[in-house]
């Protein structure tokens, strides 16, 4: 017998919550949007075809989320009202289960020194029997509590989060070196008013916490363009104290010591660059991960100071920072990276992981053993490509603040972005060749596409006027793009002082046009930049997709638009991974045009 089907009161919601934890979410819905900006506080994206995205829930997302102050019964009701059918009773319940191991082991500080707190006998059965942490408690106390060694801080989080328990590390920090300064209510050269942002504000203070043990680790989650830099400085402000800013390269490093010139009181010779042209540890110093990560002959004991030797404000080593273990020792290190001995040099107070994505295997090991350093990590992405996102939450910190980039675009704090991916033909003369190509051989000869060099002289002819930045991953591919149409080009092998000159020009207008490679993805400011061409990329990047196309948001006069172009080789594998790379910059809201390549017969000379 039939029967009527009953009309679903839910049938147009936009979501469906599978039982293997993942989520649909389909794209035509006019509560997409909503939906979208919901889950991807709870949520990771997983594809993003055209017409449904999938999402999954994870751990890590759970308590990423309860850490920015989400609780499971909110989740759940976003959840029921967005879903067409009902959440499986097994997913609720592991929503549930994951919200509540957030918080059911805690670490803090008392009479009797740093100690673990179970949430009952059974976690605290756990903790003493699996191998991964047994070894790493000193002393059991209780049913409920061990004792655990000052050395022994990082590496009991990252113990537990394996066996997937995070910690909620209460335990303080050391206050530091103190270093006084202001923030300045205009900037030093153009007398612009400086007035940060209200979400620059509530990031550092979401941070800082009031200075409670609730505070002071963490990573904030901004889009490119919207002022990292000034969140970080709006921190050291609320601590004042001796800071370490470690970022991407020489040009960042360069770009945070004019940004701290121009908005604080601080003395210039008082703020240190350590890169490979100097060697100066201040009370602020700003250094790169690549000198950090350098093997070679020790050469920090060369290193200059100011505001008294470090030897008299600082500690010589973690050890001495944390209270010894060979473990967490910079002096089994030093042989082999003689320059992380930078984190003993001063007693740090605060600690700034710019770029926290790209934070290196060494620098994580360092980061183990200096838990009772406040610690701050910038980034524009979680994503990271090695997969250790649980380690940048148990030694950095849970995400504090995260905004959606489309939430910023509506508000004017970055430009709007039209996004288009270009998808060309191989020449004839090359189809068998690549048919016949191994996996590796066919993504270069995709990427280096030669037909690629006349749709980059099309899309200039088509934004006459803008300032444009041509990027590549296969420096080759750059040159002879870049070589006709008389562009400079920056590359790894570029000298500072000639990448400097040419940022500048291109900052000035004196370059409309740069070609440039991976070395531009992270940290650089080109404020005036509105176009960009993705000529080949790092496989399924998403972080470098998201960086690249940072490279264009900072906010336009007029609130003109950017343009973000990615040449694709139709029927490629460099098809198949540039929908990988767009994921995170669905999760943000952008959506790709996908269209064939342009007539030629449009293009124009292009100059720079």
């Amino acid at each position: 017998m039939t029967q009527n089907a009953t009309p679903n009161p839910r049938g147009e919601n936009p979501l469906i919550v599978q039982s293997d934890r993942s989520i649909l979410l389909e794209v035509a819905s006019p509560r997409y949007a909503e939906a979208r900006d919901a889950l991807a506080r709870f949520a990771e994206i997983v594809k993003s075809p055209e017409h449904v995205h999938t999402y999954r829930i994870t751990p890590l997302s759970i308590w990423n989320a309860c850490a920015a102050g989400e609780r499971a019964e909110h989740i759940l009701e976003t959840l029921r009202s967005l879903s067409r059918f009902a959440i499986p009773e097994h997913i609720e319940t592991e929503i549930r289960e994951y919200a509540g191991r957030y918080g059911s082991l805690t670490l803090r500080r008392d009479e009797r020194g740093l100690i673990l707190g179970c949430r009952d006998a059974g976690l605290a059965a756990l903790a003493a029997s699996d191998t991964r942490t047994s070894g790493l408690l000193a002393e059991r106390l209780s049913d409920t509590e061990f004792a655990i060694a000052a050395w022994a801080r990082g590496q009991v989080k990252l113990a537990l989060i394996r066996i997937g328990y995070p910690v909620d590390d209460q335990a303080g920090y050391a206050a530091g070196e103190p270093f006084a300064f202001g923030l300045r209510s205009s900037t030093l050269s153009g007398g612009a008013r400086f007035s940060p942002r209200p979400y620059q504000r509530e990031a550092a203070e979401a941070f800082h916490a009031g200075g409670s043990e609730r505070g002071g680790s963490g990573v904030v989650v901004l889009p490119c363009g919207s002022g990292k830099t000034i969140v970080g400085i709006l921190a050291m402000s609320l601590l004042q104290t001796s800071t370490l800013v470690l970022t991407t390269c020489v040009t960042a490093v360069r770009q945070w010591i004019e940004e701290l010139r121009e908005r604080t009181d601080i003395d210039e010779a008082l703020v240190g660059e350590y890169t490979g042209q100097k060697k100066e540890v201040r009370p602020v110093t700003v250094a790169t991960y690549q000198m950090m990560t350098h093997h070679g002959a020790k050469s920090a004991h060369g290193a200059s100071s100011a505001h008294g030797a470090s030897s008299a404000h600082g500690a010589s080593s973690a050890q001495a920072l944390e209270g010894g273990s060979p473990s967490g020792s910079l002096d089994e290190k030093a042989e082999q990276y003689p320059h992380l001995a930078l984190f003993g040099q001063r007693d740090w107070g605060l600690i700034i992981y710019d770029e926290v994505h790209l934070l290196p295997a060494p620098v994580f090991q360092v980061t183990a053993s200096l838990q009772a350093r406040r610690r701050l990590g910038l980034t524009a992405t979680l994503v990271r490509e090695d997969g250790r996102e649980d380690d940048v939450f148990a030694l950095i910190g849970p995400k504090k603040c995260d905004v959606p980039w489309k939430e910023m675009e509506r508000q004017g704090w970055i430009a709007k972005a039209v996004c288009t991916e270009v998808r060309i033909p191989l020449p004839d003369g090359a189809r068998m060749s690549y048919a016949l190509a191994d996996a590796r051989t066919k993504f270069r000869m995709a990427s280096e596409n030669p037909v690629k060099a006349g749709q980059v002289r099309a899309i200039l002819a088509r934004h006459p006027g803008e300032q444009a930045l041509v990027m590549g991953m296969y420096l080759d591919q750059l040159r002879a793009v870049a070589g006709p149409l008389g562009l400079p080009v920056i590359t790894g092998s570029t000298p500072q002082r000639a990448r400097d000159g040419l940022y500048a020009d291109f900052r000035a207008g004196r370059i409309r046009i740069l070609a440039v490679s991976k070395v531009a993805n992270f940290a650089v400011d080109l404020p005036d930049a509105s176009l960009a061409i993705q000529l080949s990329g790092t496989f399924g990047s998403r972080q470098e997709e998201a960086q690249r196309l940072g490279r264009i948001l900072r906010p336009k006069p007029g609130s003109r638009q950017a343009f973000f172009y990615t040449l694709v080789t139709r029927d490629s594998v460099e098809q198949d991974f540039a929908l990988k790379r767009q994921l995170f910059l669905c999760e943000q809201g952008y959506q790709y045009a996908i269209r064939g390549g342009f007539p030629l017969e449009t293009e124009a000379g292009a100059t720079s």
